[in-house]
């Protein structure tokens, strides 16, 4: 079954672009990325599944229901981890996390014990004292503790140290191996390539490429660079070229041998060549509109 699938989903602000037309189809357990930087449409699909802000026109389901129709139901099975969470003030941590289980008729506390201890959360600490950091440890036990089958996590390691990311992506793999459905939406390419298996990329408010995280990676293009003194003018295939005073880097898809005839013109002292990362090709997608769903 697919837990998420949507069929044109848009959502329009007025006349201000939200989403377009997105097609998107996530497996039952499976542990996808959503990729793109800040306002191409990310946070507005996630809102836009759970009901929280209703669509423009197309459709979706999550966990074989009608988010328009369904939307209770939906939420009683799914963990929403928001990128800014925003609690009561004066509260303790261990009441926010009693009234988000209690919301779900549910007893968490094993769960929320197990949570704060692996996350290094004290309960008793007030969340107005709270960092930034710590806050986003308490939204990430309320969305959890209910061992829901379904995560929808956006953004989910702003605020946290590197420690802290690497217990939480433990978890998150944890959960994943016992059948639970991740969705993770992120800007931090390294994320999705170290955790998802499939990856949607977003931008401005469209799904450019969809498939997996390999699929995504896999190029023609190699990133060069050279120490020396070459001329590059007029060769096609270079993008991303950057310059320093004794050196250049820019990514190739072009012939190689007119490239490797190129700088047996010139002065070379050093050269290497490599696939790019997935940060690079990303940027690709977005500097060259490529890809396709």
């Amino acid at each position: 079954m697919e837990a998420i699938q949507t069929k044109d989903l848009t959502k329009m602000y007025g006349k201000a672009r939200g989403i377009i037309e997105l097609n998107l189809a996530v497996e039952e357990g499976e542990l996808f990325g959503f990729i793109g930087p800040n306002g191409a449409g990310k946070s507005t699909t996630i809102r836009t599944l759970l009901g929280l802000i209703s669509p423009t026109s197309g459709s979706a389901s999550v966990l074989g229901k009608d988010i328009t129709l369904n939307r209770e139901e939906i939420l009683a099975q799914t963990g929403y981890l928001p990128s800014e969470a925003l609690f009561y003030s004066g509260m303790r941590v261990r009441d926010i996390l009693k009234l988000s289980a209690d919301l779900r008729k549910k007893d968490c506390r094993q769960e929320a014990e197990k949570l704060c201890d692996r996350l290094q959360l004290d309960p008793s600490r007030k969340v107005d004292e709270l960092s930034f950091g710590n806050r986003k440890k308490v939204a990430i036990v309320c969305a959890l503790q209910a061992r829901p089958r379904l995560l929808i996590l956006d953004e989910p390691t702003g605020g946290l140290d590197p420690l802290m990311q690497r217990a939480f992506f433990d978890i998150i793999q944890e959960r994943n191996r016992e059948g639970v459905t991740v969705f993770l939406s992120s800007h931090v390419l390294s994320e999705i390539q170290r955790n998802c298996s499939r990856a949607a990329v977003i931008r401005d408010g469209r799904i450019i490429a969809c498939g997996s995280v390999e699929e995504l990676a896999k190029t023609s293009a190699r990133r060069v660079s050279v120490h020396g003194r070459v001329n590059l003018e007029k060769l096609d295939g270079i993008k991303d070229l950057h310059y320093t005073e004794d050196s250049v880097s820019f990514l190739y898809g072009g012939d190689m041998n007119l490239l490797l005839g190129r700088l047996s013109e010139g002065d070379v002292s050093d050269l290497s060549v490599s696939e790019p990362d997935l940060e690079e090709i990303f940027l690709h997608y977005y500097q060259e509109g490529g890809g396709t769903q």
